[in-house]
């Protein structure tokens, strides 16, 4: 993992975590809002009830927002991906059959029979 690589996963840690701190700030605020709201009964409460249930909801699409970045980011990009070594589908060898022959025998020669041997 390089430099880069392990600063964008602490970046991504750290924001994550703020995130959820957020959230659960405002989750217990949101709490404390509605007993006021419920106590006074006047419009207003309500109305900055109703703005916080929003912010604390646009903080949760922000995390899922950023989980989708990071991921977006770890995706290889197709030139990339074409560089890389793939599985190979179709062999051609291209020679004789007695050049084929004598790669064999020599590939033959490197095998080692490992089955136990019964006495």
């Amino acid at each position: 993992m390089s430099d880069s690589d392990k600063q964008i996963d602490d970046d991504f840690d750290f924001s994550r975590k703020v995130y959820l701190d957020l959230i659960a700030t405002g989750q217990e605020a949101l709490g404390n809002m509605i007993d006021v709201a419920q106590e006074s009964e006047h419009p207003r409460a309500y109305e900055v009830l109703s703005g916080m249930i929003k912010n604390v909801s646009d903080i949760n699409d922000k995390l899922m927002d950023h989980h989708k970045k990071k991921k977006d980011m770890q995706k290889v990009d197709p030139k990339e991906a074409a560089a890389l070594p793939g599985p190979t589908t179709n062999n051609v060898f291209l020679g004789s059959t007695t050049d084929l022959q004598r790669m064999l025998q020599d590939a033959s020669k490197d095998i080692v029979d490992i089955t136990p041997k019964e006495e």
